[in-house]
């Protein structure tokens, strides 16, 4: 992925820039490679300001907050409380661009945050709120986690 993205730059093809950062920084997460996933999505948002491509904004920010949970470098007050920035952040985003299975994403990281914090009536009413938009799909990953954590949180 790495020698895609170098090679990518190389030819000087833009169009696929953000995807692949974005694709980047998620193994790099999952591997574990926290810092390094961190780095690709400030490259991708830097990106993103740049050229004003904000299609995967939301997801770029839902992604850099569950990274920041996951970072060793800062404290764990100062992580989470960047991770819960980055949660509304990309929610914030996501209803501007009506983007509801984005908002959906962002709204279920808020949540599981809010479950850990002791906040459940919180997490639940807000989750509660955008399940309740849709009116089909329910056999998708992303409805499905949701009602799972909806049921927790009840």
């Amino acid at each position: 992925m790495q020698q895609g993205l170098a090679a990518l730059q190389a030819i000087g093809t833009e169009m696929a820039r953000l995807s692949h950062l974005h694709w980047l920084a998620e193994v790099y997460g999952q591997v574990g490679r926290i810092e390094e996933g961190l780095a690709m999505l400030a490259e991708a948002l830097a990106f993103v300001d740049k050229t004003g491509r904000r299609e995967q904004e939301a997801e770029l920010y839902r992604l850099k907050g569950t990274l920041m949970l996951q970072s060793k470098v800062t404290s764990q007050k100062s992580q989470v409380e960047e991770a819960e920035v980055c949660f509304l952040k990309a929610i914030e985003i996501a209803q501007h661009q009506q983007a509801k299975s984005l908002e959906l994403r962002a709204m279920v990281s808020l949540a599981r945050l809010w479950q850990q914090q002791g906040k459940r009536h919180e997490a639940h009413a807000t989750l509660a709120e955008i399940y309740n938009w849709f009116t089909e799909g329910f056999d998708t990953k992303d409805l499905q986690e949701a009602k799972a954590l909806l049921a927790e949180l009840a």
